[in-house]
């Protein structure tokens, strides 16, 4: 299982100097189509994107990604509502792993 993370070149640029290869810089109207792609891509099993970007999407797009078990969507930053880290671990593994 590979990781992917998907942005704008702010948010990426990091990951990219991480070393992680599924880097996909986007701009504001390739960002859909973009996330379906991924989504389908049975080699990613962790989709890092930005808060905001998350709550740009459609919300049928949105519904797919918080039903996702694989693979695991985990937004960071944004102004908006954040995911719980926790809460996606506990979707994909089945199991909470803090108690």
């Amino acid at each position: 299982m590979e990781l992917a993370v998907v942005g704008n070149s702010e948010f990426v640029t990091g990951f990219r100097l991480a070393g992680i290869k599924k880097i996909f810089e986007v701009n504001n109207g390739e960002l859909e189509p973009t996330v379906e792609k991924i989504l389908e891509d049975r080699e990613v099993g962790i989709l890092i994107m930005h808060g905001d970007d998350l709550n740009g999407l459609p919300e049928m797009l949105r519904y797919t990604i918080s039903d996702s078990v694989e693979p695991t969507v985990v937004t960071l930053g944004g102004s908006g509502e954040s995911s719980n880290l926790r809460e996606k671990i506990k979707q994909s593994v089945g199991v909470d792993l803090w108690k």
